[in-house]
């Protein structure tokens, strides 16, 4: 593996670079949405649980205990009720896209190694073929020994860039589909939130 990497060339080393820088964004991205996955409906539940038992305070500390978007858009909307519930729904959607700008963030970094990484694989190909059609023409012959260099170098560095974008693409997607199913608990979860609370205040 070293020896090919050696043979691909200068253009080896930016790809390379690109696959580090990718798979640290990847490992943040994994810990962050790791740490912000809790059973929503769990969560849910007792929220409910807490407000309809020991009220609106108690359930705003539950909130302040548990981590994750679901908890910080009940939080926001919780804080508000005493404002009346459309403000509770504005707060709601309001953290709502904060949380959503949080889940993602990060993410266009692995879209720019993923797009990148190919391109200057391809550019390296470019510069193998150059160097193999450089050789032809030094040695005025165009046996396989004189442009096997050049030729080697194109495929090496074609190779290593669409390894580094099916890598990272592989992290991207897994990513996003986590990403979805944080936003669709929180706005479900959300939603159900207001309606009861709604249903609360028509009882008073």
């Amino acid at each position: 593996m070293v020896e090919y990497f050696v043979d691909g060339g200068t253009f080896m080393w930016p790809i390379l670079i690109l696959l580090i820088f990718g798979i640290g964004i990847a490992l943040e991205r994994f810990y962050s949405l790791m740490m912000s996955s809790i059973n929503s409906k769990k969560f849910y539940s007792e929220v409910i649980s807490t407000l309809d038992t020991d009220g609106v305070d108690a359930a705003i500390e539950l909130c302040n205990n548990t981590r994750g978007p679901v908890a910080e858009v009940f939080h926001a909307g919780l804080t508000r009720t005493h404002r009346g519930i459309d403000e509770v729904e504005k707060a709601v959607q309001n953290a709502g896209t904060v949380e959503m700008s949080f889940l993602e963030k990060n993410m266009i970094w692995l879209n720019l190694v993923v797009t990148v990484a190919p391109l200057l694989g391809f550019t390296g190909t470019v510069a193998g073929m150059i160097t193999a059609f450089d050789s032809i023409e030094a040695a005025n012959n165009i046996s396989p020994a004189v442009v096997a260099g050049g030729i080697s170098q194109a495929l090496l560095t074609t190779a290593f860039g669409l390894i580094v974008a099916i890598i990272i693409q592989f992290f991207q997607n897994f990513f996003v589909s986590r990403i979805d199913r944080l936003v669709l608990d929180m706005e479900e979860n959300s939603m159900e939130l207001v309606d009861h609370l709604y249903d609360m205040e028509g009882k008073k």
